[in-house]
């Protein structure tokens, strides 16, 4: 059967906003009657937070666990058990559905490794009977391990898209993955379908993310400005389509949804050399400079 869904791998460095960037754009299409999946691949397991309530939800790992008799080691985890759909799909606004990963018990296996296990089982247990129009993976993106780069290796989604501020080790951790791309995206790899600016830490200056874009033979695909409805409705456990839904904010995401849901521009990147990279650094940390400056005189 050939299917009509649309995957798409969300990247960046943790905590840059990847999980209010998901849950967000579902909740905008959601709204729309879109079935969207929503799975959660950071071992934390608290992508899909914003979209269930902070209700507790098992992970695909915990399932596993339970249903299996092998170690904790997750390369050990076999098929063939009695794993239902329902055992490890949670539903959550407008009925999203939401998986969450998890990860072993720390210093005990692989997280990356269960992502690529996980992705596997929901392929062969989820989405026939779900269905999805949309499937958006939340993938932790500064940990570079084979295991997490699975997804770009195997192609399981149509194409990345990578979420940065301006800050140095965001822009790092995007160069990085766009390596991992370039790796694959000739060998039946998943593309790289643009770039989400999205303000974090010090700096807010998109046209070093946008010189960064164009370096890497890309493009910036939306971004969404810095706000308190963001804040507070993070604090509920839910969405700015949710609690704000007339606000400004809430129409920015949906206008981001409909341009990461239309975009198809997907490209195999050109990462940055060292030296380049090098050299878009010292730009960040005079721009930075500067910004504290400007902070500081305007505060006297």
């Amino acid at each position: 059967m050939v299917r009509k869904n649309r995957e798409i791998a969300f990247y960046g460095k943790g905590g840059i906003g990847k999980s209010t960037m998901v849950s967000n754009v579902a909740a905008a299409l959601a709204e729309e009657g879109k079935r969207v999946l929503v799975v959660g691949c950071d071992p934390k397991s608290d992508c899909t937070r914003n979209l269930r309530g902070d209700v507790v939800m098992p992970t695909v790992t915990k399932i596993l666990l339970e249903k299996t008799s092998a170690p904790l080691e997750l390369s050990e985890f076999v098929y063939g058990k009695e794993i239902k759909a329902e055992d490890i799909v949670y539903e959550g606004f407008k009925g999203i559905a939401c998986i969450e990963v998890g990860g072993p018990e720390p210093g005990v296996g692989c997280a990356g490794r269960g992502v690529s296990l996980a992705i596997d089982l929901i392929h062969r247990i989820v989405l026939d009977k779900l269905e999805p129009d949309i499937i958006f993976y939340d993938i932790l993106g500064d940990i570079v391990c084979g295991g997490f780069g699975m997804n770009l290796r195997k192609g399981f989604a149509d194409q990345a898209i990578i979420v940065t501020s301006s800050d140095y080790l965001a822009v790092f951790a995007a160069n990085n993955i766009c390596k991992g791309i370039y790796r694959y995206a000739d060998r039946s790899g998943t593309p790289l379908g643009g770039i989400i600016y999205n303000v974090r830490g010090l700096l807010d200056d998109i046209s070093l993310v946008e010189e960064f874009a164009d370096e890497i033979g890309s493009r910036i695909i939306g971004d969404v400005k810095n706000s308190r409805s963001i804040m507070e409705s993070e604090i509920y456990a839910q969405t700015v389509i949710e609690r704000e839904p007339e606000s400004g904010t809430a129409d920015a995401f949906r206008a981001l949804a409909k341009k990461v849901i239309d975009n198809t521009d997907c490209i195999s990147p050109r990462p940055l050399t060292d030296e380049k990279l090098a050299e878009l650094a010292q730009k960040i940390r005079e721009r930075t400079r500067l910004s504290h400056e400007e902070t500081a005189e305007g505060s006297r």
